[in-house]
C-alpha cells in the first residue's frame, strides 16, 4: 500500500530545493554568468536601494520573507577589506600612528544591516543574506518589515516585532547574522563566555 501511493506521488524536490542547489556554488553553471551581468548593473545602481523581488528566493523565505503588505527587500553594498587609520598630518610623529589597519569585530553582514537600518529609521531588520561579491565590495539583501502597517500588526507570526522592546534590535546583535558575530550558535563546552553576552559575563567576573 504504502509503495503504491509512493508511486502515485513521487517524492521530488520543491522550487526552493533547486534554487539553493544552484546557489551552493555561485562560480558555477548559469548563476556564474547572472551574477556577472547582475554585478556590471549593481555597481552603477545606489547604494542601499528598494528592490521589488528577493534575488534568492530559497533564503528570503527562510529567513522570514513574505510577498504581502508591510515586508520591504533592499539591497545593501558594503566595502571589503580592513578599516585605515587616518593620515597625520601634523601634531606628532608618524611614528606613533601605530598599526595601519583597524581590525573590526563585526561581519561585513551586520555592517549591512545596520547601515540599512540607518537609512530606513522607521523600519525593523529582520534578517539579510549574501547575493554577490567583487574584487572591492559585497552585496546583502536586508529584510525588514514596518511594525506600523496594521498586516504586519494582525499577523500572529510576525507581530512580535511590534512590541517596543523590539526596536532597534540589529544593532543589539539580535538578527541571524548579529547572532553568530556574538557566538550564540556554539552551545556547552568552549561556550560559557558568550552568554547572555559578553560584556555581561566579563561584568560578572570582574
Amino acid at each position: 500500500m504504502a509503495e503504491e501511493e509512493t508511486a502515485a506521488h513521487p517524492q521530488g524536490k520543491s522550487m526552493y530545493k533547486y534554487i539553493a542547489e544552484a546557489w551552493n556554488n555561485p562560480n558555477q553553471g548559469y548563476v556564474k554568468q547572472l551574477n556577472i551581468e547582475r554585478r556590471i548593473m549593481w555597481r552603477r545602481e545606489e547604494n542601499f536601494l528598494r528592490i521589488e523581488k528577493p534575488t534568492r528566493l530559497d533564503r528570503a523565505r527562510a529567513l522570514g520573507y513574505k510577498a504581502k503588505q508591510g515586508y520591504v527587500l533592499v539591497r545593501a553594498k558594503v566595502r571589503k577589506g580592513a578599516f585605515q587609520k587616518r593620515h597625520i598630518n601634523h601634531g606628532r610623529r608618524a611614528k606613533r600612528k601605530g598599526e595601519e589597519q583597524l581590525i573590526v569585530g563585526k561581519s561585513l553582514q551586520r555592517m549591512a544591516e545596520e547601515r540599512t537600518q540607518k537609512r530606513y529609521r522607521n523600519l525593523e531588520v529582520l534578517n539579510s543574506y549574501w547575493v554577490g561579491a567583487d574584487g572591492q565590495n559585497e552585496w546583502y539583501e536586508v529584510i525588514l518589515v514596518d511594525p506600523g502597517h496594521p498586516v504586519i500588526q494582525h499577523d500572529p507570526k510576525i507581530s512580535w516585532i511590534c512590541n517596543n522592546k523590539n526596536k532597534k534590535r540589529v544593532y543589539r546583535g539580535l538578527t541571524s547574522a548579529g547572532a553568530k558575530g556574538r557566538g550564540l550558535r556554539n552551545k556547552g563546552h568552549g561556550a560559557e563566555k558568550v552568554r547572555p553576552s559578553g560584556g555581561a559575563k566579563g561584568n560578572r567576573n570582574n
